[in-house]
């Protein structure tokens, strides 16, 4: 499972969001949440570009503070056991894809 920190008001989030959609629709479940963010900017934000989330939530600085998140977007993979097993600071693009995030999710599965 991944989670992703992003906001709509976040340019490098745009960046990544087609990337989501990708794992999403490749069947990996994605939990989105949403920081600092206005609930109807970001509803109209997953309205425009698809939401690869299996669910949202509004979180504030603390939450933030409670993963170490520094910024927006930054996106954990979660293994089964609830272990954080990769943190992608910045946006999920096809490097980070192909080089990081894939080769942690084989790790993870055996294959």
């Amino acid at each position: 499972m991944l989670v992703n920190f992003w906001a709509s008001w976040c340019a490098p989030c745009r960046v990544e969001h087609p990337y989501l959609m990708k794992l999403a629709a490749g069947g990996l479940p994605i939990v989105g949440l949403n920081y600092r963010d206005d609930p109807g900017d970001a509803t109209g934000f997953l309205a425009q570009l698809g939401n690869p989330y299996i669910g949202v939530a509004a979180v504030d600085g603390r939450t933030s503070v409670d993963w170490g998140v520094y910024g927006v977007p930054e996106t954990y993979l979660i293994d089964g056991d609830g272990k954080i097993r990769l943190r992608i600071v910045g946006p999920v693009t096809k490097q980070v894809l192909e080089r990081q995030l894939r080769p942690a999710l084989s790790a993870l599965t055996g294959g």
